[in-house]
Order: structure tokens, then C-alpha cells, then sequence
């Protein structure tokens, strides 16, 4: 398996990608830089990863989204190529319209970095399909902008399309306003495309991923994308 790392000026979780995907998980992995807009089809996962691409001026995302890379990345998923889009990497897919809905401030307009417990609302996706429905995972999460909102036929259609992945939860896994961090509506912390070949999330699962770490409950999104391409 192949997996290339997408990285912009301003990106900061890109070698942390780099590193669970090459070191801790055994897979090929590949930098690719922001103004290539070859065709990534030699890879069978793309990353895109969080970090302040471009200062995040104008809003997050907003500059990235005319990086000549995201041409490839349009085109890749198109054709149905896995791609995996945290924290920044979601507001750049979200801004390119590969993903639907917007991230906005924070509730709080405020920076929060901590861990949190998102409940895995599916399996059916390829980013999800080695975990438990229902199981809780704990993952860090570190943003302003993460605010998720979509209007109510979205989510409508995302509801009966399965494209909700996980969402803010306790730690029992009850999704309740008292555990959503930002404000998102629905608690959502994870959203795939229709085609479910597309996933992005707020919370930092490379960030829980690391044996050396306490928590690793980041690996399950990592395993379950390896476990869909080699199916």
C-alpha cells in the first residue's frame, strides 16, 4: 500500500501523518507538495493533514483550495481514490467541494485543544469499517474553526446516506450537547462524501496513534482504511 502526505505552506501535522503511516504502520509514504498537479493514481490513500495552510488567512482552507494540487486531488477522488482530509485537510475539502457542509468559529471563539470521545456512528464507510459501531474513541483535537453546520436538508441527506462517521460524545459514547467541544450541529466530528471514498474529521486520529503514546484509538481509522484497499 502507498500513501502520499499532502503538504502546504503552514501545514504542521503533516510529518506526524508521515511518521504513523511509515514508521509505525509499515506503509509506503510519499510527501507531496502543494503546487504538484500530476496524478497521484500511484497512490492508494491520500492524506491531507491539519496545520494553518497559508495562515489560514481569508478563512481555512480558502488559499489551499487553488493549490495546484488540489486539481490531482479533485481528479483522484473522482476516480474513486481514498482520500483522508484532518482537521485543516477538512476545511481544504470542504472548501474544494469534495465534502458537504462548512466548518465554522468555534462556539466558544476560542482556540481548544484537548482529547475528546467521538462515538463511531458507522461502519459501512472505508474509513470506519474496522471498528465497532457505536465503539468510543478518544482523539485530541485542536482548532478555532471547527465548528461543523450544514442546513437541515444536508443533513437530512446525510443522515439517510450514512455519511455522518462519528460525532462528539461522552464517555460512554451518549451524544449530548454537554460533550460537544465546538458547536458543531449534531455533534458531527467526521463526514464522508456520498461515494464514502472521501472522509474528513476534526479530531487528530495520528495524534492517538503511536504505541509509545497511553492511546492509540487513532489506529482504527488508519487499519481501516489499509483493511478496505486490501480488500
Amino acid at each position: 500500500m502507498k500513501c502520499g502526505v499532502v503538504v502546504f505552506p503552514g501545514s504542521n501535522c503533516d510529518h506526524d501523518c508521515y511518521h504513523i503511516l511509515k514508521h509505525i504502520l509499515g506503509l509506503s509514504t510519499e510527501w507531496i507538495w502543494h503546487k504538484d498537479d500530476a496524478d497521484l493514481d500511484r497512490f492508494d490513500a491520500v492524506v491531507l493533514p491539519g496545520g494553518f495552510s497559508f495562515g489560514d488567512y481569508l478563512r481555512p482552507g480558502a488559499i489551499s483550495r487553488f493549490s495546484p494540487v488540489m486539481k490531482a486531488v479533485t481528479r483522484y477522488a473522482n476516480k474513486g481514490g481514498h482520500i483522508l482530509g484532518i482537521c485543516n485537510g477538512f476545511q481544504i475539502l470542504l472548501e474544494a467541494g469534495l465534502l458537504p457542509g462548512a466548518l465554522l468559529t468555534n462556539r466558544s471563539q476560542k482556540f481548544i485543544c484537548k482529547p475528546v470521545a467521538t462515538v463511531v456512528e458507522t461502519t459501512e464507510t472505508p474509513f470506519t469499517r474496522s471498528c465497532k459501531k457505536n465503539a468510543v474513541l478518544k482523539l485530541p483535537i485542536a482548532h478555532k474553526q471547527g465548528n461543523y453546520f450544514a442546513d437541515t436538508e444536508t443533513l437530512q441527506r446525510m443522515a439517510d446516506n450514512g455519511q455522518v462517521l462519528l460525532r462528539y460524545a461522552d464517555a460512554a459514547g451518549q451524544v449530548t450537547e454537554a460533550a460537544n467541544p465546538n458547536g458543531s450541529v449534531g455533534n458531527i466530528a467526521a463526514v464522508a462524501n456520498e461515494r464514502k471514498n472521501v472522509m474528513g474529521m476534526m479530531p487528530h486520529p495520528e495524534r492517538a496513534a503511536d504505541p509509545l503514546w497511553p492511546n492509540v484509538d487513532g489506529q482504527a481509522i488508519f487499519q481501516s482504511l489499509i483493511e478496505s484497499i486490501a480488500s
